[in-house]
């Protein structure tokens, strides 16, 4: 855990956290890819002695809660045999931390594991970020389509997030049409959104 003494730059008003939380929070040290690295508190110092305001390179961020912290970026769940899979990456090309975005890419395959064919309808996403701030996103099919998937049968699409902070995760459901006309739900087991150069 950070401490503000070693903040000697800034004045804790400056960080916009409240000071009688001061001790639930933790510093997030953000660089370009592939720069040196040389520990927390020689960047910090060295971000804080800029003479150049506009430059400092700290943000502040709650801890994240145990559960979301140890959510990694692959996730598979099964339900009614379709098996859900999903691969997440952050996205730098098209983050500007500096500006307060991180973008966050997802790979997810849906494949048909039951004995008759089903068809893709909606999905429900609900997002949650590194201050708890959530969100649910809700819409007719994924990518523009609605695939049906004959039994056997897979589909893959990507698709993209965008925060506010370096972290968060994902879950949700896909509604689902059965032969006969039947409706049900299947999961999306939570995934990570993580930049790599994040600290917990």
């Amino acid at each position: 855990m950070l401490e503000f003494g070693l903040i000697s730059r800034l004045h804790e008003d400056d960080l916009r956290i409240p000071k009688r939380r001061a001790n639930s929070y933790i510093a997030g040290v953000f660089r370009q890819e592939n720069s040196a690295y040389s520990g927390n508190v020689a960047l910090i110092r060295q971000a804080c002695c800029d003479n150049r305001s506009d430059n400092i390179g700290i943000l502040i961020f709650p801890r994240m809660t145990s559960s979301s912290a140890d959510l990694g970026p692959l996730s598979d769940a099964v339900t009614r045999d379709i098996r859900v899979e999903v691969l997440s990456r952050y996205s730098p090309e098209n983050s500007r931390p500096m500006q307060g975005t991180w973008v966050f890419e997802y790979t997810i395959r849906i494949t048909n594991r039951s004995e008759q064919s089903v068809q893709l309808l909606s999905r429900h996403w609900t997002i949650t970020d590194a201050v708890d701030l959530v969100k649910e996103v809700k819409g007719p099919g994924v990518v523009g389509k609605q695939p049906a998937l004959e039994p056997g049968s897979s589909f893959q699409y990507s698709s993209w997030c965008k925060l506010e902070t370096p972290t968060g995760s994902m879950y949700g459901t896909y509604r689902m049409l059965a032969v006969g006309g039947a409706e049900f739900d299947i999961d999306i087991a939570p995934f990570a959104l993580k930049a790599p150069y994040s600290i917990h």
